[in-house]
């Protein structure tokens, strides 16, 4: 119960990226190559920005993202950092269940729940884990057919290859407004889809033109809005003590046991 209900939580991580047209984000510190360049808003059309968005977004290095995504019992909390190196480090929390860290150093991942998470997805035996693994990470569940797709989250290459795979052909893409998001210089693109929902993409008009938000409204299981920022920061991520982790296979063992 707990591998199944911690891979649906990173499959949440891209919901927004089947939302709309535009997916994708970030906010440019206006330092480093191109922070001269300069999107003609004027000129350019809704789908030449969104063109050059999800360009920019697939030669980002890395970038962080933090916000919430809903879900069927409400708002999912995101923080993550994660790079083409597919390191990462951040939290996830879901509504009503907890919250889990995740390290990955681009070769081994780490999960850390948190005492509520543990109670909350551990079954019958969950408090009993709760103290058992109280600090503690899971590691070595790479392999798992369970648990395996939960390193996908940190895998950034993934992440921005399923923002252009889940583009909806269909959507009506219509620009909006210029204006400031976050502290950085922005257009709006807006995105309706079939069903009538909308998603707004605010993308950087200064230096790349990396998406800086996205918003989703429409079906409240599916609302939510996401940030972008520290694109091409490189990310430091530092495994735990040997001590402060436990083996996924040893894990499943001794709850057997519990």
């Amino acid at each position: 119960m707990l591998s199944k209900r911690l891979v649906s939580t990173a499959a949440i991580c891209l919901v927004l990226a089947a939302g709309t047209a535009a997916c994708g984000s970030s906010t440019s510190d206006g330092k480093g190559a191109g922070s001269a360049q300069k999107l003609d808003t004027g000129k350019l059309s809704a789908q030449d920005i969104e063109k050059q968005a999800k360009e920019a977004l697939a030669s980002a290095t890395s970038l962080k993202m933090s916000g919430t995504v809903g879900t069927d019992g409400g708002a999912m909390e995101m923080n993550l950092a994660l790079d083409n190196k597919s390191q990462c480090t951040g939290t996830m929390a879901m509504p009503g269940m907890g919250k889990f860290e995740i390290i990955s150093d681009g070769k081994t991942s780490y999960v850390k729940p948190d005492t509520a998470f543990w109670t909350n997805m551990g079954g019958p035996n969950g408090a009993k884990a709760a103290e058992l693994f109280k600090g503690r990470y899971l590691t070595g569940f790479e392999n798992d057919p369970s648990m395996g797709s939960l390193t996908s989250v940190c895998n950034l290459a993934e992440f921005t290859k399923k923002i252009g795979a889940e583009t909806g052909t269909n959507d009506k893409v219509e620009k909006g407004a210029t204006g400031t998001v976050n502290g950085v210089k922005t257009i709006s693109l807006k995105a309706t889809d079939s069903k009538g929902e909308v998603s707004t993409l605010q993308v950087a008009t200064e230096g790349k033109p990396y998406p800086v938000q996205i918003e989703h409204t429409g079906s409240k299981d599916n609302n939510g809005k996401i940030n972008f920022s520290d694109f091409d920061k490189p990310l430091t991520v530092q495994a735990p003590p040997a001590d402060q982790t436990i083996d996924f296979s040893k894990f499943k063992d001794q709850m057997k046991a519990a």
